[in-house]
């Protein structure tokens, strides 16, 4: 069984390093101080949603099905991922509100979604 590599250390939640990497075809060891990458230190959650995300081309009324989760719940989960790979999120609480209306009306979002959307 094969063993995925932390990101995050399990005592205090900082980032990891790796320190020793082996082959056991050719019995190799390296030791050093070698970075682990960005997708290594998402939580398994959010990499679960990373895989659901682009299983489904980012189509977020596909995810909504899928996850069974409403569309600022998939919104929510896609800006955490977003700051956990350390870019700075662009949404703002600044609302498109004919983007939201547009949502509505093609069924991409509930009446009740669209209203905690427009009150954000």
């Amino acid at each position: 069984m094969k063993k995925e590599v932390i990101g995050r250390c399990p005592v205090c939640s900082h980032e990891l390093d790796v320190t020793k990497v082996h082959c056991d075809y050719c019995d190799t060891t390296i030791e050093g101080k070698f970075s682990l990458c960005k997708f290594c230190k998402l939580t398994n959650e959010e990499k679960f949603f990373v895989e659901v995300f682009i299983k489904n081309r980012g189509n977020i009324k596909e995810i909504e099905k899928e996850l069974g989760i409403s569309y600022p719940t998939v919104r929510n989960k896609l800006e955490n991922v977003i700051k956990s790979l350390g870019y700075d999120t662009k949404y703002t609480s600044n609302v498109n509100k004919k983007e939201i209306l547009n949502k509505l009306s093609s069924g991409e979002i509930t009446t009740e979604e669209a209203v905690k959307l427009l009150q954000e």
